[in-house]
């Protein structure tokens, strides 16, 4: 089959298309025919030898999401049938013709969703679930603080939001982005100036702040965050854009009795992995088929201009997901 190789760790010109082995399905196990996968920034962080792959994923071919059809089953797989659509997160190596992942991690894709709409939503919409619903236990009514309104999580997390009935708030930092956020229906939106946003959250909430912030930026915005939370309220860091590390003002903290809580979606678990699976298919599938959520895609490449996704996406310009073509 064809994949993407990582030759050495580096910049995008280290990414090779190459023909290497098909893998085969063990028992539980699905052979997925990838039809489309999608860049995330752990990619580039694993192309640069920064993030290595967990030890159930090729570790040189990267990959987080996929989009495809069920072309063989291992053992004990009754839940799936050769030639069904589905989409789902893998450890690694969905930069490829064919991937196999443990069965139960994936969900069967809406109807009528093409591939290339469908790569584009299980590693975004998973994370701002699972940081924002699973976790932080947004519930309707509820502010939420959504940084990076204009990346592929962030547009899902806002998305989600709106869902579920509560009041998200976006931030950019640029205009261009937070128009084009608006114009798929985010309703309220700062762009940040000089890493400042904490005030114009307290006035647009009448000084109550926000109940829950999806951490998407990192550095010096999580000390904001805590500026402008309400009682008892949740802070979930996803990325760190910005920056590892900052400095937190403890007592404002204690006095809030809030939560600050960090979450990686590609190292956990098996069974963890497929919860994330079921999620999928139980909590968001229904939300796509209703028309309440929609992947968010900016633009659609072949898998053998990876590097050029790679290039794209460092660049901060693109909105919403990079989606490869297979």
């Amino acid at each position: 089959m064809r994949a993407i190789v990582i030759r050495q760790p580096g910049g995008p010109e280290v990414l090779e298309l190459r023909e290497v082995p098909t893998p085969r399905p063990s028992r539980g196990e699905a052979l997925v025919r990838v039809r489309a996968t999608a860049v995330n920034r752990a990619d580039l962080l694993q192309r640069m030898g920064r993030y290595a792959a967990p030890p159930d994923a090729p570790p040189d071919i990267p990959g987080l999401e996929l989009a495809g059809e069920v072309d063989a089953l291992g053992e004990g797989v009754t839940e799936l049938a050769p030639g069904d659509r589905v989409f789902g997160i893998v450890g690694g190596g969905s930069y490829a013709e064919h991937v196999v992942v443990h069965a139960r991690t994936l969900a069967r894709i809406p109807a009528g969703m093409s591939f290339t709409d469908a790569a584009a939503v299980p590693e975004a919409f998973l994370t701002a679930w699972d940081a924002m619903v699973a976790q932080a236990r947004l519930a309707s009514g509820e502010v939420v603080l959504v940084h990076a309104a204009g990346s592929g999580v962030g547009t899902a997390g806002w998305q989600i939001a709106l869902a579920i009935g509560a009041r998200p708030i976006g931030t950019t930092r640029t205009a261009g982005k937070l128009a084009r956020a608006r114009a798929l229906g985010l309703k309220e939106g700062i762009v940040v100036e000089e890493g400042a946003f904490a005030r114009e959250v307290l006035a647009r909430t009448g000084g109550r702040g926000a109940d829950v912030v999806l951490e998407l930026v990192g550095g010096a915005y999580v000390a904001e965050d805590l500026a402008c939370l309400a009682l008892r309220g949740r802070i979930v860091v996803v990325g760190m854009m910005s920056g590892s590390v900052t400095e937190l003002d403890l007592a404002a903290l204690m006095h809030r009795r809030a939560e600050i809580r960090g979450t990686v979606l590609r190292a956990r678990p098996l069974e963890e992995k497929i919860l994330a699976g079921r999620a999928l298919e139980r909590h968001l599938v229904p939300l796509f088929e209703s028309g309440a959520l929609r992947p968010v895609v900016d633009r659609v490449m072949p898998l053998a201009e990876a590097a050029d996704a790679h290039r794209a996406m460092q660049s901060d310009e693109t909105f919403g997901k990079i989606v490869l073509e297979v």
